[in-house]
């Protein structure tokens, strides 16, 4: 049995072999193993006992599931009206100037991904971003370059 296989199995053991399992196994996965694979995606299927494309429909539905690869550091950018009009285009030209990458890309040393989201939350403290879990708010230009700068000194 495979590592992904077992944890599969642990974790349909935990929420149970029904479709309403499915949300749960899957944000397992992608929190063991930063994305959901082909194998994981047939697993699933199989351990559920529901279709390859119900699970594949859900996982590419939910912006917080992975089906590619993504860095280490998820950094997600508020797109909502509120955050645009606080500054947002300027943080997501900051960052992308920075990481050498546009907006849905990751850096080639798969240190960072830079994706949109609907709503972080945050808006009334916008620009906003989440990096993987963590919150920032109240962003300027100035900010994000000590942020990303901070990151990068810590991670090498």
């Amino acid at each position: 049995m495979t590592d992904t296989q077992e944890l599969i199995k642990s974790l349909a053991n935990q929420y149970g072999r029904k479709r309403e399992s499915l949300l749960p196994v899957l944000q397992g996965i992608v929190e063991r193993n930063r994305y959901l694979t082909d194998e994981a995606t047939t697993e699933i299927a199989r351990e559920l006992d529901i279709s390859a494309s119900l699970v594949y429909g859900v996982a590419s539905f939910y912006s917080f599931l992975y089906i590619e690869p993504k860095g280490k550091f998820i950094i997600r950018v508020c797109k909502t009206i509120t955050c645009d009009m606080k500054g947002k285009s300027e943080i997501i030209r900051t960052i992308e100037d920075m990481l050498k990458i546009k907006l849905g890309e990751t850096t080639q040393d798969k240190m960072f991904s830079l994706i949109d989201a609907n709503c972080l939350g945050w808006c009334h403290q916008g620009p906003a971003i989440l990096i993987n879990d963590e919150p920032y708010t109240n962003l300027t230009p100035n900010k994000v370059r000590e942020l990303i700068g901070e990151i990068i000194r810590n991670n090498k």
